[in-house]
C-alpha cells in the first residue's frame, strides 16, 4: 500500500528575521519544492499555505501566518509531507519511498532475492540496496538489462540479474 504523504524534507531553521525557514530537501533538488503551495506536517494532519525557493542546496520557505523569528523556529525540526495527488510523475518515474521495502524477485523464476532498504543516487543510475535473508547487501544497476517491472500492488520489483550479481553465480 503506497502512502498519501509523503517526507519531502526537514526544517533545519531559520533564516532572517521575518519568519521564513531553511529547508533541507529529500526530493531531487530544492527545485522541486516551489511548485507547492502546500505541505504537510505531522504525516499529512497538519496543512501548511507555502511559498518555497531554492537557495544554493536548501529550499527557503515561508508559511502563512508565521511572520517572526519566534514563531519559525517552533518548527524547527519538523518533518515536511506533500500530499501524492499533488504531484504529476513522468512515465517510468516513482517516489523512492514506493521502491524502499519492495521485494526484490527474478522476472523468470520468480525467485525472491531480498528486500530494496535503500536507493543510491549515482549520477549515471540509481542502484538498489538489497538485504538478502542471510543479512548480506547486494547492489542492484537500475537499468534497462536488468529492471523488469515494478508490482505495487503485490510489493514487488521484478529483475533480471545480471551474471554475477548474486555470489552464487560465476
Amino acid at each position: 500500500m503506497q502512502k498519501q504523504y509523503l517526507e519531502v524534507g526537514k526544517i533545519v531553521g531559520t533564516h532572517g528575521i521575518r519568519g521564513e525557514m531553511r529547508v533541507e530537501c529529500w526530493a531531487n533538488s530544492p527545485d522541486f519544492l516551489k511548485k507547492f503551495k502546500k505541505l504537510y506536517l505531522d504525516e499529512g494532519k497538519t496543512a501548511l499555505s507555502v511559498s518555497c525557493r531554492p537557495h544554493k542546496n536548501i529550499a527557503l520557505m515561508t508559511v502563512k501566518g508565521i511572520s517572526t523569528i519566534e514563531e519559525a523556529d517552533k518548527l524547527r525540526g519538523k518533518v515536511l509531507y506533500i500530499d501524492r495527488a499533488d504531484v504529476k510523475l513522468e512515465e517510468g518515474e516513482h517516489f523512492v519511498q514506493d521502491i524502499i521495502g519492495l521485494e526484490v524477485t527474478d522476472a523468470d523464476s520468480g525467485k525472491v532475492y531480498g528486500i530494496v532498504k535503500d536507493v543510491l543516487k549515482t549520477g549515471s543510475n540509481d542502484v538498489y540496496e538489497m538485504k538478502a535473508e542471510d543479512g548480506k547487501l547486494y547492489y542492484i544497476p537500475v537499468i534497462p538489462d536488468v529492471l523488469d517491472r515494478f508490482d505495487f500492488d503485490e510489493s514487488k520489483v521484478y529483475i533480471h540479474p545480471m551474471k554475477g550479481l548474486f555470489d552464487d553465480e560465476d
